[in-house]
């Protein structure tokens, strides 16, 4: 063969691969990431972010940890009949170009049994699992309000 083609075969093919590693290098955005600082020490407290997918795929959340809290889970709270309910959700998948909005009232991560007490002005870190093995560690302010 002739080298120059081998060349032009080879850059190619090198090309290649790089863009399918940067395709897997992408990750989600964590934005405005805070924890709710109860008005009192309570066992549990909230954590809420927005979380933008920039990938050409989706990403899937499908837990949290944090050496914060003892355990760390993903909630919806719905409304049902008048009632409002939480229930655990298992995964959270964003679509490419899309966000998903953690806020009071809505999707939400629980943080149980925080180790110790947490003050305003404080950022522990929660780290999300993504489906495909990869975690976000993401950095929570937490407030009395959101920010």
């Amino acid at each position: 063969m002739n080298p120059r083609i081998e060349a032009l075969c080879l850059s190619v093919l090198l090309m290649s691969c790089v863009g399918a590693v940067r395709a897997a290098d992408c990750m989600p955005v964590a934005k405005a990431a805070w924890v709710r600082l109860p008005p009192v020490a309570m066992p549990m407290m909230a954590g809420f972010a927005r979380i933008e997918n920039p990938c050409k795929a989706t990403v899937s959340i499908v837990g949290a940890e944090s050496l914060a809290f003892d355990e760390v889970s993903l909630h919806e709270t719905r409304e049902e009949k008048g009632v409002s309910r939480m229930r655990e959700v298992a995964s959270l998948p964003i679509a490419p170009g899309r966000a998903a909005e953690l806020k009071p009232g809505g999707l939400h991560l629980m943080l149980h049994g925080p180790y110790q007490p947490l003050a305003a002005g404080e950022k522990p870190v929660i780290t999300l699992k993504l489906a495909d093995g990869r975690s976000l560690p993401v950095v929570f302010e937490v407030r009395k309000s959101a920010p």
